[in-house]
């Protein structure tokens, strides 16, 4: 034919294709459109030219490239899954479920990140899950720090005043030595709440419900003691009465050290047969870990609570009974409201405390008990004080036993 041929190493000959796509023209016959070439004897980079222009496709707008496959390719995040019915290039793309993480384009499995990591918001890797718990740095954490610290400065300043009018009537009717003793617990009331706070480490879960147990019996049980007293002291003064030996101060002393001493066996049982320590719960809160305190024993810690609730009712229908005395001896009146308040506060606290989760559970704690030892407080001191204060002519022993 008059055409000059030629082979390469290989002992191929030296070859042009041309590169066709069959079309259809108006005519409704087939023809074969030269849309490019391919030489096996140039470089690959040049060996093919090709006019993508010129292709007509079997497409509707004969633009569009038409797919291989009947579905998209699946993306990080997604997993294969096989539609009913249609072949196996038909597959929907199915999100990786809450925990799970798929790496790979067109991943037929998701796969389950490890306890101590989460996915990320595409599910394409894991990422460590953050640390949760009631810290300093915490804004709820450092205003209920901030609240406790504050608030524990209250008692001593009323200390301070108590001690600087001990002379006086009011202070010397309302029973000096459980006042004061009634005080140094509050102050104690408010700095437990700060065991509360920070990282739970195993010392402090062992020792924070039992602390506060211990300060909280003290408290009430010196509200006890002062309910008591007042009864006593009531009966006392009826002529023949025998009653008048049991007013002293190491009757009340010895009622406070015997209902802390139930309390105390109570916190060494628990801590003895089922103590508190520290965890990483996952369960509130998947994608968090959250640091906080397994109590160890459900019912001790009810239990301990229950037997609070129990001194404070005593305390309450004690002083509700008392509340008529004579006005020399009128603290059951104080006594009869701060017991009801106290008993409202941790009432509530039952439900808040079931319905918290994760650092707000502690923070609700810590709520009631900063709330409690204010009610104590304003309800037992705080008339006290504004008389001392304010209204000093008041503060006469005339006054007092209403003899004016």
């Amino acid at each position: 034919m008059g055409k000059e041929i030629y082979f390469d190493e290989n002992g191929d000959l030296s070859t042009i294709y041309r590169i066709v796509n069959w079309q259809m023209n108006p005519d409704g016959n087939v023809i074969q459109s030269k849309i490019g070439s391919f030489s096996t004897s140039d470089a690959l980079d040049k060996a093919m030219i090709l006019n993508s222009s010129l292709i007509v496709w079997p497409t509707e707008d004969q633009q569009q490239v038409p797919r291989s496959v009947c579905s998209e390719s699946c993306h990080l995040g997604f997993r294969k899954s096989a539609m009913q019915g249609q072949p196996s290039c038909c597959f929907e793309c199915v999100p990786c479920l809450q925990g799970e993480i798929s790496n790979q384009t067109d991943s037929f499995n998701c796969f389950k990140c490890p306890w101590d990591q989460w996915p990320n918001y595409e599910k394409s890797r894991c990422l460590p899950k953050p640390f949760e718990f009631l810290s300093y740095e915490d804004v709820l954490g450092a205003t209920l720090a901030a609240s406790s610290f504050i608030s524990s400065i209250v008692p001593l300043l009323i200390l301070k005043l108590f001690i600087k009018n001990r002379k006086t009537p009011i202070v010397k009717a309302s029973n000096y030595s459980l006042s004061c003793l009634l005080l140094v617990s509050l102050f104690l009331c408010f700095l437990c709440s700060l065991g509360f706070i920070g990282y739970p480490e195993q010392k402090k879960c062992l020792l924070r419900q039992v602390s506060f147990g211990l300060v909280f019996t003290l408290c009430v049980g010196c509200i006890l003691a002062k309910t008591i007293m007042v009864v006593f002291a009531f009966m006392a003064t009826r002529p023949g009465s025998s009653l008048r030996k049991w007013t002293t101060f190491r009757v009340s002393y010895s009622i406070i050290f015997i209902f802390c001493l139930l309390q105390f066996i109570l916190g060494v049982a628990w801590l003895s047969i089922a103590p508190p320590f520290a965890q990483y719960n996952t369960n509130i809160r998947p994608e968090l870990i959250v640091v906080d305190c397994n109590e160890g024993s459900p019912l001790a810690f009810w239990t301990m609570l229950g037997y609070l609730f129990l001194l404070a009712t005593i305390s309450f229908i004690v002083a509700f009974l008392a509340r008529r005395l004579p006005d020399s001896f009128n603290e059951a009146q104080f006594i009869t409201f701060s017991m009801l308040a106290f008993l409202s506060v941790w009432v509530s606290y039952i439900p808040a405390s079931l319905s918290a989760q994760g650092k707000y559970t502690v923070a609700m704690e810590i709520f009631a008990i900063l709330t409690s030892s204010w009610a104590l407080v304003m309800c037992m001191f705080l008339p006290k004080c504004f008389f001392i204060l304010f209204r000093p002519e008041i503060n006469s022993k005339d006054n007092i036993m209403r003899k004016n």
